[in-house]
């Protein structure tokens, strides 16, 4: 379980597999190798697979006192892999990770040879009024003590304990109040992209997901049926072989998109110099 220096921060994070590099991003409240635990056994047998904890979650210490943006995540994400020298990359991104991951897209298109992106809207509502009641402490800690004990769990040896309780409020407020992406930026995002949601998703509406694959131009759509928010989870025979499907179509173009980065002369946009 190594550890980078990235904007400042010292990230944990899990490594694994072989092949095409591929970033993964965990959800608010999460850990790559929990969200991605049905996939990985699969992915790794295609991809080297990169799983950064957040800051505020896991091992990358940061305490939410000090606030919490969005936009920090996606300075996080550019120094990572900077740091790591993955000039090109496929990147999956679940929830807040998916978010991030659009973000970074819509100003690095660039850098990326596919994106997935799952359980995660573009709108503002419902996703901050459901953030808002899903991410209050107080709640989880008296009618979910289950929850409360994964979340001390995934979080307590890395950032103090009970530093959860000030994380999951913090990430609320932001989502009430961070930027929302324009059709013109995600239309910037030309790499093949999956989006994938659950038809029972609280935070995505099904008609938000469609709407929002059809503003790239090389968008594809997967809905989960019977599913919620936790697609990879809850639906992972299915999610699979959809997010298998999608990289076998795309692979050529993956190739592709990686040699014209690596024989491309421009130069790219660093966060903090790391090695070519």
């Amino acid at each position: 379980m190594p550890t980078i220096r990235a904007n400042g921060l010292d990230v944990g994070y899990d490594v694994m597999g072989a092949g095409p590099p591929l970033v993964a991003l965990h959800g608010a409240s999460s850990l790559g190798r929990e969200d991605f635990a049905a996939q990985l056994p699969g992915m790794s047998k295609a991809f080297l697979i990169h799983l950064p904890d957040a800051r505020g979650h896991g091992r990358t210490r940061w305490d939410a006192t000090n606030g919490f943006e969005y936009r920090w995540l996606v300075d996080d994400l550019i120094a990572f892999v900077d740091a790591l020298g993955l000039d090109s990359f496929h990147l999956v991104g679940f929830s807040m990770g998916a978010m991030t991951a659009l973000h970074f897209g819509a100003h690095f298109p660039e850098r990326l040879r596919t994106l997935v992106v799952v359980g995660i809207t573009t709108h503002r509502e419902p996703r901050a009024s459901v953030g808002r009641r899903l991410m209050d402490p107080d709640l989880i800690t008296t009618r979910d003590p289950v929850f409360a004990a994964t979340l001390s769990r995934r979080h307590d040896a890395g950032q103090g304990e009970g530093a959860w309780q000030r994380l999951l409020p913090a990430i609320a407020a932001d989502i009430a109040v961070q930027p929302l992406l324009t059709p013109a930026e995600l239309h910037a995002i030309d790499c093949p992209t999956m989006v994938a949601c659950g038809d029972r998703d609280p935070f995505v509406p099904t008609e938000h997901a469609a709407a929002l694959a059809r503003q790239f131009p090389a968008g594809r759509l997967f809905i989960a049926p019977d599913s919620g928010h936790e697609v990879m989870a809850r639906r992972p025979g299915l999610f699979n072989e959809a997010m298998s499907g999608f990289y076998r179509a795309t692979e050529e173009i993956a190739r592709h998109r990686a040699a014209r980065l690596e024989a491309s002369a421009a130069p790219l946009s660093r966060a903090e110099g790391g090695p070519a």
